[in-house]
């Protein structure tokens, strides 16, 4: 049973393995990135899970863990040992005088077989980890991509705001240069101007330092390009009540099945510990010259260890059961942290969808037809240029808000996909 278990854990892992061919994601090899449509939410994530070497690094302690279960089912090595009769080797009256003896010592029946158990459960956790390691990997991979996104958004809002700003100086210069305007107003223009284009210099930082952080992720060079993200439509979460949602969060996160299987091989562990209470057994051969009788020089024994030392023992198994109570007690507080990490998530997601269909449906319109009447206003001389100018500061503190609103939605869903261990939603970045 367990080869057939072991088998089934190396095709998990030799599947898991990151695959050879780059065509798919070949963009990541080549400096000059360029992609006509775009780059997409879960083309990134595929090529992140490809190329990341964190990933390979937790498939292969996977691998590793799988491997000792042969080290565990084995068998110690017997025992050769060779004695002789210094006395005997130049004496002409007695013949050469030396023992061979060999021993193989065989733990209690059932020891080996739970030692195999123990390293299995033990891989089984490591197979979870390795998936909770993938999954927290689409996560970043799909937060970053919200980033991006944002960043690249204020990048052209921000060269809208920059000509919007240019216009409202040329208006206040024409009224200055008529003689309706008191110079105050083209000069204060051109400080709101100064302010776009500083925000324009951090803007193109923060870009550069998502990059950077998506290219490690990716295991390239920091100053690696990339495609210009694809960016995605926005709809209603389309969200189940929050039991529901944290019962399938029960059934599929991997860090939950990783707790269950080491409550498991702790258990299995705790169990093998009691073994030590019964003796092992050795079955010896020897070949003694010494004996006169040829039917004596042949000789089959066999062996049994005392394990006196009942203390010791104790303590081990207190220490075992202690590991096994310890790892169930971990697993009920990560369950009820899932359960909590899901309920506070599903309503970040609610919260978010419900701001950016305020930012939709009334702040946005609101801001730009305030910044249409104020245009309008000022250029008949109805009202100041103060007002004109507060209103481009409202709208484009109003489109800011809106593009971080955006992006916050698709990581909350993210976030959430991630809290259910849903790696599909995750890998798509779940995109609300």
């Amino acid at each position: 049973g367990q080869r057939e278990q072991v088998e089934t854990l190396q095709r998990s892992v030799e599947r898991a393995a990151p695959p050879t061919r780059q065509e798919d994601i070949a963009w990541t090899t080549e400096h000059d990135a360029a992609t006509p449509a775009g780059l997409e939410r879960g083309e990134l994530v595929r090529a992140v899970l490809a190329r990341n070497p964190t990933l390979e690094a937790a498939r292969q302690a996977w691998q590793s863990v799988i491997h000792q279960q042969r080290q565990a089912t084995t068998l110690a090595d017997p025992t050769v040992s060779y004695e002789l009769a210094p006395a005997s080797i130049r004496s002409n009256n007695v013949r050469y005088g030396q023992v061979i003896r060999v021993e193989q010592h065989f733990p209690w029946p059932s020891t080996l077989g739970l030692a195999g158990d123990a390293v299995l459960a033990d891989a089984e956790a490591m197979g979870a980890d390795y998936h909770a390691v993938k999954l927290d990997l689409a996560l970043a991979a799909s937060v970053l991509f919200d980033e991006l996104v944002k960043v690249d958004r204020l990048i052209a809002l921000n060269v809208e705001h920059r000509r919007l700003t240019e216009d409202i100086k040329a208006a206040a210069l024409s009224q200055y240069q008529a003689g309706r305007a008191p110079q105050q107003e083209p000069l204060q223009a051109e400080v709101e101007l100064s302010h776009v284009l500083h925000e324009a210099v951090l803007l193109e930082a923060d870009r550069a330092v998502v990059v950077a952080r998506i290219n490690q992720l990716l295991h390239r060079l920091p100053e690696a390009s990339l495609p210009p993200p694809r960016r995605e439509e926005v709809n209603a979460p389309d969200l189940g009540d929050s039991m529901t949602l944290q019962e399938q969060a029960i059934e599929s996160r991997p860090e939950l099945a990783a707790g269950r299987a080491r409550v498991t091989a702790r258990e299995s562990d705790a169990e093998l510990t009691q073994r030590e209470f019964f003796p092992e057994l050795g079955i010896m051969g020897e070949y003694n010259s010494m004996w006169r009788e040829a039917e004596h020089r042949w000789m089959l024994g066999v062996s049994l260890n005392l394990p006196v030392q009942v203390r010791a023992r104790r303590g081990a198994l207190d220490s075992a059961e202690a590991d096994a109570r310890r790892a169930r007690a971990n697993l009920e507080g990560l369950t009820d942290e899932v359960r909590s990490q899901v309920d506070q998530r599903r309503r970040r997601v609610l919260e978010a969808h419900h701001v950016l269909t305020l930012y939709q449906d009334r702040l946005l319109p609101a801001a730009e037809a305030q910044i249409q009447a104020a245009r309008a206003g000022y250029e008949a001389g109805r009202n100041s240029f103060q007002a004109l100018i507060d209103a481009e500061r409202s709208l484009r503190k109003l489109e800011i808000e809106y593009e971080q609103a955006r992006a916050s939605l698709g990581q909350r869903t993210a976030e959430l996909a991630r809290a259910l261990g849903d790696f599909a939603a995750a890998g798509s970045g779940g995109a609300p």
